[in-house]
């Protein structure tokens, strides 16, 4: 064992986004950060990786869009990285009459959205309450998403800063389930708007919790919109590396931590590898339910991941019998089988342990607005990447056999999505020089297994409103929502409160909570011995 010790002022666990963007904050303030990551590289969900090794195509392996990553972390840290809006925001193909099309949302409203609301349900009337209902939200967003980076208000407090009560009261006191029906008819468009609110969800549409994941991921940057990360997910990471070694954070990787001291002078941890080290403030910027154990402490219960997740290289793009130009389609989010009651539906036959058939799906296409993940040979040939994420789909299922569970997932959702395609997928998936198709599927276990998120779920844990409730008992007491019952000890990844999403929301807000009870740099403390 090497008995070696060394002394920080902070020391950050995790090396995701959250975890560089609170080092960056923290080194940046003057403070001696360490920063650890248990992999072999960083970036945890937000990597870019080559699955297809013959092809030269940088995917966005786990999280592949940013809606939540707010300007001020960027402006503040000087981040060079840039999103890119998508011209259609999504598209939803149906079979209806006997009549195959599909229902078009661009991103700017216009004549063909109002056209694709009216072939689909006869009248204006629900383009009309869409425009509606979506203006009421981007109204609340503006006022919102500022107050992600400030200090917690209560929920009273917040309500009265943000105009509308019953806007309000829409959002975070009926459930989602509930509004949606009130003020739309047809089922499709229920069914889409439905769908913000279940992304790594597993809940029926009237659970609150579908009302929490539904604000996020509306809230984003006061516009809701979601965005193309130029370059992959793995560009963001990069430009998060450059900075926090620019400021002097010291980075380790393979450095799984394995045991975690802490008392009223500081915390000390030790790595797999053995190598001991202490500070005074810790920010962990992985799952609660990781810290829980290396602090002996209950495991926090939550919901499960319940999300598939399959990367595709395309050939080309497949046509589709709607007849739209598939590079309108895939541009936006292609929604496969989400109407209210198919969302619905699937949800029962999840509970009940069946996986879901048709499955639920959402599918988008990163080349489309961003070819530079792929070489300028792919590019020339038409080639294209296809994202897939399947709904209602959770841990459960797949705990019994893995593999063959796995195996069935993807035939539920190739047979799903090629139902509304002229070209089946398999025949524009690009071959591999083994004589498989480049396709590569991942599970909630898988995600667990591979960036240890906690049974899969995305978010680490059970979405709360980003503001204090009165039902949070010892949390009442948070001041950034990073706060845990160890004053030297903060939680900085998606499971902090206002965590969840590409945002680095959770690492700015603990190194804040941090900051603002040690404004000025303390000598590091050693603790234990070496």
């Amino acid at each position: 064992m090497n008995h070696t010790h060394a002394v920080y002022d902070v020391i950050v666990v995790g090396g995701g986004h959250n975890g560089l963007v609170a080092a960056s904050y923290l080194a940046r303030a003057g403070k001696t950060v360490l920063l650890l990551e248990a992999h072999g590289e960083l970036g945890g969900a937000t990597t870019s990786v080559k699955p297809f090794p013959e092809y030269d195509a940088r995917l966005s392996r786990y999280s592949y869009l940013v809606s939540l990553l707010p300007d001020q972390i960027v402006a503040d840290l000087g981040i060079n990285f840039k999103t890119l809006e998508r011209s259609v925001s999504s598209y939803t193909p149906y079979h209806r009459e006997g009549r195959e099309d599909g229902l078009l949302v661009s991103t700017l409203w216009d004549e063909p959205t109002e056209s694709s609301f009216r072939r689909l349900t006869g009248s204006d009337q629900e383009s009309k309450a869409w425009r509606e209902f979506y203006g009421e939200i981007a109204e609340l967003a503006k006022r919102l998403a500022p107050t992600l980076l400030q200090p917690l208000k209560s929920a009273a407090e917040l309500k009265s800063e943000m105009g509308s009560p019953a806007v309000w009261r829409h959002l975070m006191e009926i459930p989602i389930g509930e509004v949606i029906r009130n003020r739309f008819s047809d089922d499709l468009v229920q069914g889409v708007v439905l769908t913000d609110a279940l992304i790594g969800t597993f809940v029926s549409a009237d659970d609150m919790q579908a009302n929490r994941c539904f604000l996020y991921h509306l809230i984003g940057n006061g516009t809701g919109q979601w965005r193309v990360p130029q370059g992959g997910m793995g560009a963001l990471i990069k430009e998060l590396y450059r900075i926090a070694t620019l400021q002097g954070v010291e980075i380790k990787l393979q450095s799984k931590v394995v045991a975690l001291e802490s008392g009223p002078m500081g915390v000390r941890i030790e790595t797999e590898s053995g190598h001991a080290c202490s500070a005074r403030d810790l920010l962990f910027a992985a799952a609660p339910q990781h810290l829980a154990r290396l602090r002996g402490r209950a495991i926090p219960h939550s919901l499960e991941g319940s999300q598939l997740k399959i990367n595709m290289l395309l050939s080309r793009l497949p046509r589709l019998k709607s007849g739209v130009d598939p590079r309108l389609a895939f541009a936006g989010t292609f929604h496969v089988n989400e109407s209210f009651s198919q969302l619905e539906a699937a949800y029962t036959r999840a509970r009940g342990g069946e996986m879901p058939q048709p499955l639920p799906l959402e599918l988008y296409c990163h080349t489309l607005t961003d070819p530079t993940i792929l070489s300028a040979e792919l590019i020339s040939k038409g080639f294209h990447t296809l994202t897939l994420f399947g709904l209602h789909i959770p841990a459960q299922l797949f705990d019994a056999d893995p593999e063959r569970a796995k195996t069935v997932a993807q035939e539920h959702a190739i047979t799903s999505l090629n139902q509304y395609l002229l070209d089946p997928i398999e025949s524009v998936l690009a071959p591999c020089h083994d004589g498989s198709l480049a396709i590569e599927v991942k599970s909630p276990l898988d995600l667990e297994t591979d960036i240890s998120l906690p049974r899969g779920n995305i978010f680490h844990r059970d979405l709360d409103f980003p503001f204090l409730d009165g039902d949070a008992g010892e949390e009442d007491k948070q001041l950034w929502g990073a706060e845990t019952d160890d004053p030297n000890i903060y939680l900085a990844g998606a499971g902090a409160r206002r965590g969840g999403g590409v945002s680095g929301i959770a690492g700015h807000n603990a190194a804040m909570a941090l900051l603002t009870k040690n404004p000025l740099s303390c000598p590091p403390v050693r603790l234990g011995g070496a």
